[in-house]
């Protein structure tokens, strides 16, 4: 088995994976019985399209992929703190602008 052999089936594995995990979590933020769940789960979420990303640009070997996976990290990074704050002004704790 040669080494890049070895990483298109890696990556192949880890791209199956990642679809389960992501399959997953869109059912966790559907059926997700409090607003705390679906919050984690689109946390999950962004970190598996990351995830996924970045195993796509290992298989075809192009770095503009992991610019995107970047871009998504900061996008979930910052709709997680919106929807924490969001909850916290739902919950009577939180001040609002």
């Amino acid at each position: 088995m040669t080494p890049a052999t070895f990483i298109d089936w890696a990556s192949l594995i880890a791209l199956v994976m990642l679809t389960l995990a992501l399959l997953l979590s869109l059912t966790r933020i559907v059926i997700g019985p409090s607003t705390s769940d679906r919050v984690l789960a689109l946390d999950l979420l962004t970190i598996v399209v990351m995830g996924f990303v970045c195993a796509i640009a290992i298989r075809t070997g192009l770095s503009l992929y992991l610019d995107i996976a970047i871009a998504v990290a900061l996008l979930g990074f910052l709709a997680t703190i919106a929807l924490a704050r969001y909850i916290l002004f739902q919950a009577g704790k939180g001040r609002g602008p």
